[in-house]
């Protein structure tokens, strides 16, 4: 799942950067696909906010906002996903989620400007409740509610990935 979202990451940006916390070292020399950089959260155990600080506080000054993936959306639209990535470089000062069901989530882009308050987040919450605060623009990408968060979803997945290829995921527009 990991490649699948490296490859992903690549569509939205050249440099794929990927935080880790468990298992790191297991994990990078498993992936078959490299990242530009691994970074490691070394306070994982306190959830997602600390993997979006270790990356947020990986970037230099001049960049001007981030792309926000999770591994374990690996069925997500690539067509949706090259569009919101393009979407984001419009209008760079304006965070961007994906939509679930009128609540942001990732993929998200997230602008320098909120950065500061992402850094405040605390615990094992991403940064849904802020993209809704800021009235984050909530983007439609397929594959968002094909994750995997149990054994039976990674079984399911796996299912589709080997009964489909890369492009049969791409939305026919």
């Amino acid at each position: 799942m990991l490649d699948a979202a490296i490859a992903q990451g690549r569509i939205l940006s050249p440099e794929v950067r990927v935080v880790c916390g468990a298992w790191y070292p297991l994990i990078r020399f498993r992936c078959r696909r490299q990242p530009s950089s691994w970074l490691r959260a070394p306070d994982w155990q306190e959830g997602i906010s600390a993997s979006l600080s270790a990356g947020l506080r990986s970037l230099g000054p001049a960049v001007k906002g981030v792309f926000v993936l999770v591994a374990d959306q690996p069925l997500l639209d690539l067509n949706a996903l090259e569009a919101f990535g393009k979407a984001a470089r419009c209008v760079p000062e304006q965070p961007i989620a994906a939509d679930y069901g009128g609540r942001p989530g990732v993929p998200a882009y997230l602008p320098r400007w909120l950065w500061p308050l992402v850094l405040d987040l605390e615990g094992d919450r991403g940064a849904g409740r802020l993209l809704a605060e800021v009235r984050a623009t909530r983007v439609d990408i397929p594959g968002i509610h094909d994750d995997v968060d149990t054994p039976a979803d990674w079984h399911r997945i796996r299912t589709l990935l080997n009964r489909t290829g890369q492009t049969a995921r791409q939305s026919r527009r």
